[in-house]
C-alpha cells in the first residue's frame, strides 16, 4: 500500500468527526486499526473512515461496543467493504429502529399524563395513590419504555439498558 493511501490521526479525526482520544480508544478496543509511521505516529487506511461512520451510526441506534465489534468482525479484512457488505450487517437494525420508534411514540403519547417516572401522574403517583404498583417496580422511570432508559455505566458513563 502506498503512503498516500494512509491518513494521519489528525486527518482521520477531522474527516470522521471523532476526537483523537476516541480513535485511540476504538483502536484499543479492536474496532479500528492503525500502523505507526517511521516517526511513531498513527496512520490509518483510508477505509477506516467507513468503519468510523458505521461505528457512529451503530452507536446512534443503541448498539453497544461489543455489538459493534461483532458486526465489524463480519466485514472483510482484505478489502474495503462494499455496499452489499454494509447492507448484510445492518439489515437487522430495521427491527431495532422500529422498536425504538414505537418506544418514543409511547413516551410522546404519555407525556400529558406521566413522563414515565411513576411519580408525576396522579393516576400512578405513589404519593397521591399509595397503592401504586410503580412504587415497587424498582429504581428509576418505571413506566418509561425500556429502550429509552439509560443506566449509569462504569465510571459514571451512561449506557442503554436491555
Amino acid at each position: 500500500m502506498d503512503a498516500q493511501d494512509r491518513l494521519p490521526m489528525g486527518e482521520v479525526s477531522r474527516r470522521s468527526g471523532f476526537a483523537a482520544s476516541a480513535l485511540r480508544y476504538y483502536e484499543s478496543q479492536g474496532l479500528i486499526s492503525a500502523e505507526r509511521s517511521a516517526g511513531g505516529q498513527r496512520t490509518f487506511q483510508r477505509s477506516v473512515l467507513r468503519r468510523l461512520a458505521f461505528i457512529r451510526a451503530a452507536s446512534n441506534i443503541g448498539l453497544t461496543l461489543e455489538e459493534i465489534r461483532e458486526e465489524l468482525a463480519c466485514l472483510p479484512a482484505e478489502r474495503t467493504p462494499t455496499k452489499s457488505d454494509w447492507h448484510r450487517i445492518s439489515r437487522h437494525w430495521r427491527r431495532r429502529l422500529d422498536d425504538q420508534i414505537h418506544a418514543l411514540e409511547r413516551l410522546r403519547d404519555g407525556l400529558d399524563s406521566c413522563i414515565g417516572c411513576g411519580c408525576l401522574s396522579l393516576k400512578h403517583c405513589a404519593i397521591a395513590n399509595p397503592g401504586d404498583v410503580a412504587a415497587g417496580s424498582g429504581e428509576g422511570a418505571a413506566y418509561l419504555p425500556r429502550l429509552l432508559r439509560r443506566d449509569p455505566g462504569p465510571q459514571g458513563r451512561t449506557t442503554r439498558s436491555g
